[in-house]
């Protein structure tokens, strides 16, 4: 019997490796919150954790790249652990009472979660929309200008020189001390309610182009002209659906607390109690 060659040998490893190189590989378990990443004296640090480490953390830290913020979140983690591990089974009573608490906010968090993912259907929508604007008008609203000054002398002579032909504008950035100067008095557009009483009823009384008469406020003492006026139609659902959904979202946790507040048995214990004694941080230590 002939013995094999060197070379045999040689193409017979190279055959055995291009057999196993054609064979799929086994497929490995897909990663789960329950995988653990590292363990720090036996306590495992898992995926879930790390994931949730993430969730906390501040804005400008979530664009760092993928592979640094896995790195940096595992090394918090690790080193959290080496820290709390120190403490062994005598926590401080400050930590059980915040742990407690903490649990308390995060369970309360998940059920709003849950009533917040279907708090906005169409239905509620409508239901807000016609308690705000059912019987809503068009709303007029007016584009002011102003000079703002301290003396009714200083306003009466500067409504003297507008008469005398000097620009509106011009003598606004000259002469107010208000914010508005800058862009020559300019206010905008408002409606009612949102400038003060006096203010107001002066704007509301001038034709458009006129000149008021000296106005005086808590600020000091105006000289007004009005620019235009209009009046802003009653928006539709589709234009307010997103300022409307904050309401109804609120609205729908508030029906579901005082829901759950009604049928809870309470027993409120906190007669007699010094209101001060929130503020006693050494009342944790005992």
């Amino acid at each position: 019997m002939q013995k094999p060659t060197r070379n045999a040998f040689t193409s017979l490893s190279a055959a055995i490796l291009m057999a196993w190189a054609t064979v799929p590989a086994m497929a490995q378990d897909a990663p789960d919150a329950d995988s653990v990443i590292a363990t720090v004296n036996g306590t495992e640090i898992t995926l879930g954790q790390m994931i949730m480490a993430r969730t906390t953390l501040p804005q400008q830290y979530l664009s760092l790249p993928d592979d640094v913020l896995f790195n940096g979140i595992l090394d918090q983690l690790i080193q959290q652990t080496v820290l709390a591990q120190t403490l062994g089974d005598e926590m401080p009573r400050r930590v059980t009472i915040s742990l407690e608490n903490e649990r308390r906010a995060l369970l309360a968090a998940a059920v709003v979660d849950d009533i917040l993912a279907g708090a906005v259907t169409d239905e509620a929508l409508q239901t807000a929309y016609d308690e705000l604007y059912a019987n809503a008008e068009p709303t007029q609203e007016w584009n002011a200008s102003h000079i703002l000054v301290e003396t009714e002398e200083a306003a009466t002579a500067l409504i003297q020189r507008i008469a005398d032909g000097e620009e509106f504008e011009a003598l606004a950035r000259e002469a107010s001390s208000d914010s508005s100067a800058s862009s020559g008095g300019q206010l905008g557009w408002f409606e009612s309610g949102m400038m003060v009483p006096d203010f107001e009823a002066a704007v509301i009384a001038l034709e458009v182009g006129e000149v008021s008469d000296p106005v005086q406020t808590q600020f000091g003492w105006h000289v007004i002209t009005l620019n235009e006026t209009r009046e802003r139609d009653v928006p539709t659902l589709e234009q307010v659906t997103e300022e409307l959904r904050p309401q109804v979202e609120r609205a729908a946790v508030q029906a579901e607390l005082d829901a759950l507040t009604a049928a809870a048995t309470v027993e409120r214990q906190d007669e007699g109690f010094d209101p001060a004694l929130i503020k006693n941080l050494d009342l944790l230590e005992n």
